[in-house]
């Protein structure tokens, strides 16, 4: 892009640029006045515009309020308050706060891990280069002062447009003023007055408008005048604010910390009433504990049972879930099925707060043109005089090929087949209606059309032998030619079929999407098959997903390849963008970028319901274990009078989820699979189990915390019944709390880690390592432990105790039968052995219908499975509803009313003279 700030502006001493990072609110917004070629009386936005989610001084802001919006996060913060309350908490003042800082910094770096142009210049585009701002265009290089622009990156439309300037704008050495509406978002109005020096008002509208990104086509160069930049360009005001994304699996854990949250106050509330009450009973006898002191108020005792049972909420749970995701991204983007050799583009997980919400989406939006097609026009078939062409279905299997594949059409020609005078004219009509201009570059005829649809007809009509050679004003010159070889095949494109369709263009979508008829639009898209939205805005995009994001509480997600789909990719809970024609602005705005819509398939049936059952398991599975440990306290608390005493060495509990608990989760949310990934291709009706939320839901989450509950009561009350009578140790030494805090720990990591093993469906060498380490971990760490003091002053009270523990007969006795007897059960339920799997074994299931297959999670972008479907009027709203949302929905695309008429526009050329291409227009 060239800036024209000497040539083309008259000097003026003093010139100053002014700039603000947003439009003066003194500024009035329903016009604007523009001074040309000098300094602006009011202050503009300036064109930088930053999509950029984090920067120097927002990072910590943005990310401890990304942090803090966990429930678990702000839980864990109030407890380390309350630890530096002196005299209140019995497990220290550093236990929480440690491990939650450790939180923050691997979340932290797992987050950072993962121009000049002002209002009144001149600015010069040429050929190919994208407009940095709105523009008014002044004069071009095209006869008639026109010039061409494609607006895929606006309205997903790939038709060139035809822009005219006024023929008195065109003397750019005169300075003026213009006169326009102020910032709005409507991409196809524009209303202003352009007045210069010495001249008369001339009126401008959206026939001289060029907005900031579209792309200058088929034209050498223009000249144009910045009216609008930065976020006062129309691009940016239909855009939207990336929000802050949360996965509906996160959203739930949320509510159900904080259901948790309010049980641990009332369990503390009955334990703090219940050390009231033991006092008030047994005070009087146990004179020596002071129980009447200010430590044992019935305020203090509340706070000290608030900390002592904070563990409830499992602290690392968050970090093991970013490191799970974060290696869950690493397998997307390493996914070679989903790697496009063409342009050796990978997939790319940009962020891998949302792995889980891949296996939920219920709603999908899609852009057409690049995204559903291939954004690539060819001639593929005809049908002449009764004859198709074009119909090789052996050339069509291979997808490397392209263009026509019929030699029959040119044997018939040739030959002279009773078609053939049809043939010829068919061939003719193809070369000459059209508005393309040829243009010789580098002796090779290169057609310049306004629309792909001409172009691929043209370019099929010289391959086939009827080369357009010239155009005049009042003529087009045609070449003979022979083709010895055809172009070779793509395959064919997309399509859709079947069921009722809606299709709704842009300016009706505006009054449905009102406040009065929005509800009845989206009941309306809701008993169709598919809904098809043309010619609409970017904001009119977002805003479709919105109505069902909202309206319908379904994970929704947006896919689309241009700058004119980043609105509803931010705005829908998943954004996928295709690295397509049409830039990468989609790709880099979007949660997850593919290079084709087929690896979409890929990316949802099998990368999202694996991260859904592997986020789902391991979140349920940290919850278990903290139930299964801390609840211990509680049947304690029942013996020691509520007092408050801790059973287990104060950081044996805070190392439990850090340590001897943690590669477990770990293993299960990383390497855990349901089905193999040629299973999940094969039977898409297996995406409904993580669609339909089926592993991790509240009733199952309740389940999971009543089964920790019983595991802890037997966990507890066997051992305690097992040292009842006071069992002497080998050496005559009597049993301590401390012993039978130990001993109950055991028990507690053996059992949990042999449920974990209960809960693996894919077993692998990481699997062992994780289940079997953690155990010979906690044996190893507790011998050397105990064996630290006085060589290191830790765990005073911990001396000899492993000696006491390993050699007791009832430990080992204790170890077999104790864990055993917590897992009977889970091992005689049924449903803890229940896999996904067992869904593929039949071909049918029964429900509340009679016997039907299991419809595919979306019937309308994947290759169905073999079983037959069932859409009936009965059920068609339990079914996912595939919206599309597409930005072009004609068969031959034109600039309907353009600047131009196509008359006007196939004159105004003559390829013959010596200008080559361009006549003056003067």
């Amino acid at each position: 892009m060239e800036r024209t700030l000497s040539g083309l502006r008259s000097p003026l001493e003093g010139y100053r640029r002014t700039r603000a990072p947003i439009t003066s609110p003194a500024e009035p917004e329903d016009a604007r006045l523009v001074l040309i070629n000098r300094p602006q009386q009011g202050r503009f936005c300036n064109n930088l515009i930053c999509t950029a989610k984090y920067n120097a001084l927002t990072f910590m802001p943005r990310f401890l309020f990304a942090q803090f919006r966990r429930a678990a996060n702000s839980f864990f913060l109030v407890i380390a308050m309350l630890q530096q309350i002196p005299d209140v908490s019995p497990t220290g003042r550093w236990t929480t706060l440690v491990p939650l800082v450790a939180i923050l910094l691997v979340a932290a770096v797992k987050e950072i891990i993962e121009d000049t142009v002002t209002v009144g210049d001149i600015i010069r585009a040429a050929d190919g280069d994208p407009l940095p701002a709105d523009l008014v265009l002044l004069s071009s290089s095209e006869p008639h002062a026109m010039c061409y622009i494609e607006t895929s990156n606006l309205d997903g439309e790939t038709n060139l447009k035809i822009r005219q300037a006024r023929q008195r704008s065109v003397p750019l050495w005169l300075s003026g003023q213009l006169e326009c509406e102020g910032p709005n978002r409507h991409l196809y109005d524009f209303v202003g007055r352009i007045q210069l020096e010495g001249r008369c008002q001339v009126p401008v509208g959206s026939d001289q408008l060029v907005l900031r990104g579209a792309t200058l086509r088929n034209t050498q160069w223009v000249h144009g005048l910045v009216i609008y930049t930065g976020h006062d360009t129309k691009l940016m005001q239909n855009s939207t604010r990336p929000p802050l994304k949360l996965s509906s699996v996160e959203r739930l854990t949320n509510r159900l910390i904080l259901f948790l949250v309010g049980c641990l106050l009332l369990i503390s509330l009955g334990c703090a009433a219940g050390q009231s009450l033991w006092k008030r009973l047994h005070g009087d006898h146990a004179w020596y504990m002071d129980l009447n002191c200010d430590a044992a108020n019935f305020g203090l005792n509340f706070l000290t049972f608030i900390i002592l049972f904070n563990n409830l909420i499992p602290i690392s749970l968050l970090v093991t879930l970013e490191v799970i995701k974060f290696t869950q991204a690493y397998f997307i983007n390493w996914d070679m099925d989903m790697h496009h050799e063409a342009t050796d583009t990978w997939a790319v997980a940009r962020t891998s707060n949302l792995n889980e919400e891949l296996g939920q989406v219920k709603y999908i939006f899609s852009d057409k043109t690049g995204t559903l097609t291939c954004n690539v026009m060819q001639f593929k078939k005809c049908t002449i005089a009764g004859v198709p062409y074009g119909h090789n279905m052996a050339a069509r299997e291979q997808e490397e090929e392209e263009g026509f594949d019929d030699p029959t059409l040119i044997s018939n020609l040739q030959s002279g087949h009773a078609s053939a005078p049809v043939i010829q004219e068919f061939l003719t009509m193809m070369a000459v209606c059209h508005t393309a201009v040829p243009e010789k570059v580098d002796g090779v005829i290169v057609y310049q059309a306004s629309s792909p649809d001409e172009s691929a007809l043209v370019e099929a009509a010289r391959d086939l032998g009827f080369v357009l050679a010239g155009r005049t004003p009042d003529s087009v010159i045609i070449q003979a030619a022979t083709r010895d070889a055809l172009t070779q095949h793509c395959g064919s494109g997309a399509g859709l079929r079947g069921g009722r369709a809606l299709v709704i263009d842009g300016r009706t979508l505006d009054h449905a999407l009102s406040a009065a008829s929005r509800r009845a639009f989206l009941d309306l898209a809701l008993t169709c098959y598919v809904v098809i939205c043309c010619r609409v805005s970017p904001l009119q995009k977002s805003q479709v997903v919105e109505l069902v994001k909202t309206e319908v509480k379904a994970i929704t997600l947006a896919v689309g390849d241009g700058a004119n789909d980043v609105g509803m990719i931010q705005t829908a809970h998943v954004g996928v963008g295709i690295s397509g024609h049409e830039g990468l602005q989609a790709a880099n705005s979007s949660d997850y970028s593919i290079a084709q819509f087929k690896f979409l398939r890929n990316l949802l049936l099998v990368h999202g319901a694996w991260s859904y059952n592997r986020v789902a398991k391991c979140i349920l599975y940290c919850f278990y274990k903290n139930i299964v440990l801390y609840i211990i306290e509680i049947w304690f608390a029942l013996v020691n009078g509520f007092s408050g005493q801790i059973l287990f060495e104060r950081w044996c509990i805070g190392l439990y989820n850090v340590i001897f608990t943690a590669m477990p989760p770990l293993a299960m949310g990383i390497f855990e699979r349901c089905c193999q990934k040629e299973t999940m291709l094969k039977y898409p009706e297996l995406y409904r189990t993580s669609q339909e939320a089926q592993g991790f839901n509240a009733k199952v989450f309740w389940f999971h915390c009543l089964n920790g509950l019983l595991h802890s009561a037997v966990l507890f009350w066997l051992p305690l019944l097992a040292f009842r009578h006071d069992t002497v140790s080998w050496n005559g030494r009597t049993t301590d709390y401390l012993l039978l805090g130990n001993m109950v720990y055991t028990c507690v990591v053996v059992t949990v880690c042999l449920k974990a093993g209960l809960e693996t469906a894919s077993w692998t060498v990481f699997s062992h390592v994780a289940l079997w380490g953690s155990i010979a971990l906690w044996l190893l760490f507790f011998w050397l432990y105990s064996n630290l003091w006085p060589s290191i002053p830790l765990a005073q009270d911990m001396p000899g105790e492993a000696e006491m523990m390993y050699t007791s007969g009832v430990f080992w006795m204790a170890l077999l039968l104790v864990p055993v007897t917590a897992l009977l059960l889970d091992v005689e339920d049924p449903g803890s052995k229940e896999s996904f799997c067992c869904l593929v074994s039949t071909e049918s299931v029964l429900t509340g219908y009679g016997q039907i297959s299991l419809s595919i999670a979306f019937p309308n972008l994947f290759k169905a499975s073999t079983y037959p479907s069932f859409y009936g009027e009965g059920n068609i709203l339990l079914t996912p509803i595939v919206l599309f949302c597409v930005a072009d929905g004609y068969a031959f695309s034109q600039d309907e009313n353009g600047a131009l008429s196509q008359s006007d526009l196939v004159r105004s050329y003559d390829t013959t003279t010596n200008d080559a291409v361009r006549r003056s227009a003067e």
